[in-house]
């Protein structure tokens, strides 16, 4: 690992705008750069994140809409109302185009572009909201669905990496988290618009048709906003890349905005270069062979996999099934309940989670997830203890569940989302920063696809999950999940925040990383503390000056 940077580096850089030579050197004084106004989020800046985020709210909405509609569809989509099978293969079409998707987004923009990726998923969302609301068959609401998941994934995958190429490093982490906030207010909009449909005849058709609204909301904005910096310097850009970074930082000097630059430039120009040199199958394959990247992949992968193997998504397309079936009389409305949990604990994770840190907030919310299934699991047993340890819809066969476990069920359900939502809802999608720039379209497609992978292999067996080991196993099982992946968290997980997208590589360099972000963490607390006291010392030094150059005037006065 390399050293940190001396006083002279910082100097030189901050005053004489003279780029230093060693590419470690280069990426902290990327950071340590810091322009007029750099703390302040501008107008424009929220403006463009907040654009960005309609992908989020798109791939909320499109993900929660189905639960509200498989209990409304009924018989509409054939002469018998929906088999467990037939919903399974609905809600699973979403998660295979979704699956797809991912596994192209990250490369597709390496070439195209963040902003073109995101404008093609936008068409696809409105197509497969229009196919939706028309069909009239199970297997075209299926095509409805894998288009639209087609669209998920795209959006899943290049919205967060949009944010965080062109958020400031020390606000990258709160950005991202809008595009989550987002996401989970797509799902409580789906939730209500479901509760509002309820009762509507073939109010479902109304419900994924509205899809199409935010996406074409997000395609006319796409015109208007900036292209990835980072990408247009690997295009060779460099006047719209300062036109750019002028709207980023408008309180910036010409110096400062042309000395950003001119870092930016030196810290992907080992990127570049290899871009130009390789394939992109060679790229890929050095996403195994070289050491950093392939801890990277481990953890992005491992990270994506953890938040699909607890669980949760299951809760999200089913939990108006489940509730439905434990004997709410208003399972959707229940639903928004739980929506709105993650919502809200969404929210806390936007205004902390560069504060406390990706790595703390992990160890200290994924405990709470595991203690709430386990809570669930020994509700579920007892709900169930006459039945024989399967759940039956207590609508259909006349059966009460005892109320007071079904309401244990349902705060287990809140504890666990609001565990979910403050960490592991959240981190996963930081993953662009773990990547450098030549393989970061690769890692983040093959992370957003291991995502995708997990959400498949859980929807597609949750209600045969249910069936087969009885929702007491069920939970249960998710819970020895959830644990797993804390132990993942805790040995292979090191702090990002703080850190500029560029510094991230080097802590992957021997290990893990988790002693190392550290080290690094301190190296530019205290260069940035020694840049800032040479600053004001300079500032002092002025003052003296002036002050000396005062009394000599006074002095000479008086002599006359």
């Amino acid at each position: 690992m390399a050293g940190p940077i001396d006083d002279k580096t910082k100097i030189e850089y901050v005053d004489d705008q003279v780029l230093p030579e060693d590419r470690f050197s280069q990426e902290i004084a990327l950071d340590i750069a810091k322009t007029e106004g750099e703390d302040k989020l501008t107008h424009f800046v929220w403006l463009l994140v907040l654009c960005s985020s309609i992908s989020g709210l798109l791939f909320g909405y499109d993900t929660g809409v189905i639960s509200g509609a498989l209990v409304t569809i009924g018989s509409d989509l054939g002469p018998s109302v929906l088999s467990s099978g037939q919903k399974e293969l609905i809600t699973s079409a979403t998660t295979l185009g979704a699956l797809l998707g991912g596994i192209l987004a990250g490369v597709i923009s390496d070439f195209s572009g963040r902003r073109a990726v995101l404008a093609a998923s936008d068409v696809i969302f409105i197509a497969g909201a229009i196919l939706q609301a028309l069909c009239h068959t199970v297997w075209s609401m299926i095509g409805g669905r894998f288009l639209v998941g087609w669209g998920v994934g795209l959006a899943s995958c290049i919205a967060p990496l949009y944010i965080q190429e062109l958020a400031p490093t020390r606000q990258r982490g709160r950005m991202v988290v809008i595009n989550v906030v987002a996401i989970t207010g797509g799902q409580v909009i789906a939730y209500a618009i479901g509760a509002g449909f309820t009762h509507v005849h073939s109010g479902w058709r109304y419900m994924v048709g509205l899809g199409a609204v935010p996406a074409g909301i997000q395609l006319i904005f796409l015109f208007f906003l900036p292209e990835s910096p980072r990408i247009l310097i690997r295009r060779g850009e460099f006047e719209r890349t300062k036109q750019n970074m002028e709207k980023i930082y408008p309180y910036a000097t010409p110096e400062q905005l042309d000395t950003k630059v001119k870092l930016l430039h030196a810290s992907v120009r080992q990127s570049i270069e290899i871009t130009e040199h390789t394939t992109l199958y060679q790229r890929c394959i050095t996403m195994i062979t070289v050491p950093t990247n392939r801890r990277a992949l481990i953890i992005g992968c491992g990270l994506q996999l953890y938040q699909q193997l607890c669980g949760f998504n299951t809760l999200m397309y089913y939990s108006a099934t489940l509730f439905k079936s434990i004997g709410f009389s208003n399972p959707t409305a229940v639903g928004l309940i739980i929506a709105g949990t993650n919502f809200i604990f969404t929210l806390f994770a936007l205004k902390y989670i560069d504060i406390i840190g990706r790595r703390r907030i992990m160890i200290l919310t994924a405990p709470g997830m595991v203690l709430a299934l386990v809570l669930a699991s020994i509700s579920f047993h007892f709900l169930t203890l006459k039945t024989g340890g399967v759940l039956i819809d207590s609508d259909s066969n006349n059966y009460h569940y005892p109320t007071g476990w079904a309401a244990i069920v349902l705060v287990s359900m809140i504890w666990y989302v609001a565990s979910y939502a403050t960490g592991l809802g959240n981190v996963p999608w930081q993953q662009g920063e773990l990547f450098s720039l030549d393989v970061r379209g690769i890692g983040t497609s093959l992370s957003t696809a291991s995502n995708w992978s997990g959400n498949l292999l859980i929807n597609s067996t949750y209600l045969s999950l249910m069936d087969r080991i009885t929702p007491a196993g069920a939970f249960g099982f998710y819970a020895g999940l959830c644990l797993l992946g804390w132990i993942f968290c805790l040995f292979c997980f090191p702090e990002t925040a703080g850190l500029s997208l560029e510094e991230v590589t080097f802590v992957f360099k021997d290990d893990f990383g988790i002693k190392a972000s550290e080290r690094l963490r301190k190296e530019k607390r205290e260069a940035m503390q020694a840049s800032q006291g040479w600053r004001e010392g300079r500032r002092d030094g002025v003052r003296i000056k002036k002050h000396h150059a005062r009394s000599s005037e006074r002095a000479i006065m008086n002599r006359k």
